[in-house]
């Protein structure tokens, strides 16, 4: 059942919270061979539903009344363990609430867990989890995407009808694509990331994973505010985007990029992406080519900031203050051994990365030129955005694929956020939605919107699922 049925049958009295929020527990233990959660709250989850069916009139209206929701364990939740997924953090319970999380609560929704993820968000496939890969509910050798794996596989698999992740470089989006759910990353700034742990904090933005647009909507709803303890949040006037699926947005110009088949992006994923455009033309949309012939260097501007930034956000966790804390006989061996044994080994490589970059004598040679390539992606965006409302295009490479990939082809899983990265690297608003099946497994494209037009987004990708039915098929 998608959220949009679960939420009405609740208000009708049909199904209680409780009900609701035992299904989804008896579920996550069910399925527990995914790996989806890392922790699960089955006594307070328990708790809040009955507090809230007992107390329905305050909660019927609420956008997320008794929903229950599954959190991306980047997320800090007070009085409840916070990993992201790391040796690191094993055992480290926040002392406070995040605001995202915080938002989700006010909204009436019932966390029954946090998700399993890459370690640190740093990863496009749910393999560097201390805690073990997550499995794709579409084949158990396949992974299910990346950073924020467990969280789509908890909407894939029908465990919750909603669920939190964040997106750095596709970390929302190509998960959304191999598990065959709708995932939408924000415009940067429109969703606070305080109390979210900094991976690449230029780029970090949480957004919400839903079977279908209604219920991206829904969650956004909660999640967008502005957050004076985010200096990054954007103070803007509140949308609804719920509302925003119900409008007209007439017929919309929407760039297509020239050559895209030359891209390495497999044949059925091109097949499923032309079948949408004529959907598309069908519903009175038409299309602008666009020369995008920068876009590979978006991904060799990606992997030289995002290790930069975490290189110096990671910085924290040195065995002194909080989290896992090596047995060492002075300071030195104290933060070499904690930080060796804390981290695994992505994690370390991509420390060791940014540490390189932001070196004295290499700076101007890498870190200086990928920030000038990051602006040179920000002002092509601009540029498109004088002539088309949106761009099309397809949001992975392939689809869902074995596990163990790294091994024989390590380059080849950075190559996996080649069509996510250019917008995070401008901060402008994504989503991704199953537009296909091929090999009896998933198929995602995605719209890349200007600054803050997430309504434009859903609105359209809505209308699309309206028309279609490949986000109702499960694994």
């Amino acid at each position: 059942m998608n959220f949009k049925d679960i939420r009405e049958r609740f208000r009708n009295k049909e199904i209680s919270a409780k009900e609701l929020t035992k299904d989804s527990l008896d579920k996550a233990h069910k399925y527990s061979n995914l790996n989806a959660f890392i922790s699960t709250f089955d006594e307070d989850a328990l708790k809040k539903a009955e507090y809230i069916d007992n107390n329905f009139n305050d909660y019927k209206d609420l956008a997320l009344g008794g929903i229950p929701i599954a959190h991306k364990d980047i997320f800090c939740t007070k009085g409840k363990r916070t990993t992201c997924a790391s040796k690191m953090l094993e055992n480290f319970t926040p002392p406070y609430e995040s605001t995202v999380t915080s938002n989700c609560h006010q909204a009436g929704s019932i966390m029954i867990g946090k998700t399993n993820m890459d370690e640190f968000a740093m990863g496009s496939s749910n393999e560097t989890s201390f805690f073990g890969p997550v499995i794709n509910p579409w084949g158990e050798s396949l992974v299910p995407g990346g950073s924020s794996g467990g969280s789509a596989a908890s909407v894939a698999a029908d465990i919750t009808s909603l669920a939190t992740g964040t997106d750095t470089g596709g970390s929302i989006r190509q998960p959304a694509a191999l598990c065959g759910i709708t995932g939408l990353k924000p415009t940067y700034g429109l969703v606070s990331r305080w109390g979210m742990i900094a991976f690449c904090s230029s780029m970090d933005q949480a957004g919400p994973f839903a079977r279908d647009a209604f219920g991206c909507a829904a969650l956004l709803d909660a999640m967008a505010s502005y957050d004076a303890k985010d200096s990054t949040s954007a103070q803007r006037d509140k949308v609804k985007y719920e509302d925003a699926l119900r409008g007209d947005v007439g017929n919309l110009k929407i760039g297509i990029l020239r050559d895209i088949d030359q891209l390495g992006i497999s044949e059925e994923i091109l097949k499923a992406y032309e079948n949408s455009k004529t959907v598309l033309e069908k519903q009175g949309h038409s299309f602008v080519e666009l020369d995008f012939s920068e876009l590979s260097s978006g991904i060799c501007s990606y992997y030289v900031i995002a290790p930069a930034e975490c290189s110096s956000n990671l910085a924290r966790f040195d065995g002194v203050k909080y989290g896992h804390r090596s047995d060492s006989s002075n300071i030195s061996e104290l933060y070499l051994q904690t930080r060796s044994e804390g981290f695994g080994e992505e994690v370390r490589k991509r420390i060791l990365i940014g540490t390189y970059v932001l070196s004295a004598g290499f700076y101007d040679a890498y870190y200086r030129k990928a920030q000038k390539v990051r602006r040179m992606m920000k002002s092509k965006f601009d540029e498109f955005f004088k002539s088309v409302d949106l761009v099309f295009l397809p949001t992975t490479l392939d689809q869902a694929f074995e596990m163990n990939r790294t091994s024989s082809d390590p380059n080849r899983m950075y190559k996996e956020d080649l069509l996510t990265i250019p917008a995070n690297l401008a901060g402008l608003p994504a989503i991704s939605f199953p537009n296909g099946l091929a090999n009896e497994l998933p198929i995602g494209a995605q719209f890349v919107g200007n600054y803050f037009s997430e309504d434009l987004l859903l609105n359209i990708t809505h209308k699309l699922q309206e028309v279609t039915d490949w986000h109702k098929i499960k694994p």
